[in-house]
């Protein structure tokens, strides 16, 4: 069997991309849509709402005599809880949300961590395929809630669904000068669940697999990169067909023997940052903003994030507990530094110094932000300078679309350390520029995003 042990680290994160957003309350409107990555739902739900009941997994392999193919398909099934609250008259009555000294109990979708595993010979594949299927039955649990150790007060009521599913592994040899197989691998969401009238994505991810993702590892042999694939590959590479996921080399670094087939896109051997002090569920965010966020909310913010999921309380505790030197190592790190070949700085330069910048502009006279000039379209560009803005398609700020054509006054023109050219404006018309000037704070352009208006 492959050891996924270091690729899981990565494949925990997928399974929990969006878990429960900040502020890790169900009430909160960013955790009322959920689910939103590897989701598999039955086929009848699918075909009528743009769903998708299957993803596949294609990519080459070059195998090793006798080699075997080890799998795991790891899977969220949707819990249902409900909140029930102890009747004076007896029995239990189905609440909103029950109060509780440490927490506030909600309804509630908990997330069910599901696997399962698959081995088979390479050759076996090549001569007729492997078909798992998977039955997951129907399951209702009961829990008692107590409050101080005390007769119940209440009691969570849960229930999965039934849940049917198969994976399919199919390989083909391919000819060439080196033995290299393409393989497929097909998940399948098989259950025979048919909607009711009034049936929505809710009722339909109770039936489904979520965040479904493949770990794949070869006992014997090696995986061939999509991302970076050799030459001779390329082309073969490219009638891979990958739906709805996508297939990265993962586990150590150097190794090519074991592949995450995920709904998210990731780069080869991807890593989680060695500073991240635990899960928080809310990839969108850095781990030192959400850290921060969380260390704020209010006693009852955070008593209802601890009743909406066990994991959502998690990231609470880790918030109120995380000692300022763990807090400190979140403003991030170097990766890699570039080695330094050009000879030793001597006693008279003035960045000998070692607690002085390797570049320091306030000290280079070469450089003016205000006086540098910059040529465009054949005339020179600089503070003072009229321009009209096109910002580029590969802008990523949304609002420079409402920028396009405006006239703009150029205050200064800066020269990075990459060797690029960025113009900066304040926009006519706009009732902040003169605020925005005093603070030093503008709006940046490249070159081939402004045309100038006069000569300078």
């Amino acid at each position: 069997m492959s050891d996924f042990t270091t690729a899981r680290r990565i494949a925990d994160a997928v399974l929990f991309e969006g878990y429960v957003l900040y502020p890790y309350r169900a009430s909160a409107a960013k955790n009322r849509l959920r689910w939103q990555f590897g989701v598999l739902v039955p086929p009848a739900y699918g075909e009528d709402e743009g769903e998708h009941a299957f993803q596949q997994t294609e990519m080459l392999v070059e195998p090793r005599q006798g080699s075997v193919l080890s799998g795991e398909l790891r899977f969220l099934r949707a819990q249902r809880r409900t909140v029930k609250q102890a009747d004076p008259q007896g029995g239990f009555v189905e609440v909103d949300s029950l109060e509780l000294p440490d927490r506030v109990l909600v309804p509630w979708d908990e997330g069910v961590e599901d696997t399962v595993t698959f081995s088979v010979p390479v050759d076996r594949l090549l001569a007729e395929g492997l078909t798992v299927p998977f039955h997951r039955p129907a399951r209702d649990e009961q829990e008692a809630v107590s409050a101080g150790g005390g007769p119940p007060v209440g009691r969570l009521s849960r229930r999965c669904e039934r849940l049917d599913g198969l994976v399919r592994v199919t390989a083909e040899e391919l000819p060439g000068p080196y033995r290299v197989l393409r393989l497929t691998a097909v998940v399948e969401n098989i259950t025979e669940w048919v909607p009711p009238a009034d049936a929505d994505r809710e009722s339909a991810l109770r039936h489904s697999l979520v965040s479904a993702h493949l770990l794949l590892g070869l006992d014997g042999g090696s995986f061939v990169s999509m991302t970076d694939p050799p030459q001779w590959a390329a082309p073969r590479i490219a009638h891979c067909r990958n739906l709805h996921t996508w297939p990265v080399l993962a586990g150590e670094p150097g190794r090519s023997d074991v592949v995450l087939s995920s709904p998210i896109i990731l780069e080869d051997h991807p890593q989680i940052a060695p500073e991240s002090p635990g899960a928080l569920y809310d990839a969108t965010e850095i781990d030192e903003i959400l850290a921060l966020r969380t260390a704020t909310l209010t006693d009852q913010e955070k008593r209802e994030a601890r009743g909406t999921d066990e994991r959502a309380g998690a990231v609470i505790d880790l918030a109120d507990s995380m000692p300022p030197e763990v807090m400190e190592r979140l403003h991030g790190a170097v990766r890699a530094l570039r080695d330094i070949t050009d000879p030793a700085p001597t006693a008279a330069d003035p960045f000998a110094a070692p607690d002085t910048p390797w570049w320091d502009p306030g000290r280079d006279a070469e450089v003016d932000p205000g006086t540098d000039r910059v040529v465009v379209d054949g005339r020179s560009v600089g503070a003072g300078s009229r321009v009209r803005l096109k910002p580029g398609l590969r802008r990523t700020d949304a609002q420079d679309i409402f920028l396009h054509g405006r006239e703009a006054l150029v205050e200064a023109v800066l020269h990075d350390v990459d060797g690029s050219v960025h113009v900066a404006v304040t926009v006519d018309g706009d009732p902040g520029a003169d605020l925005w000037r005093a603070q030093g704070r503008y709006r940046y352009f490249q070159t081939d995003e402004i045309t100038p208006l006069e000569e300078s």
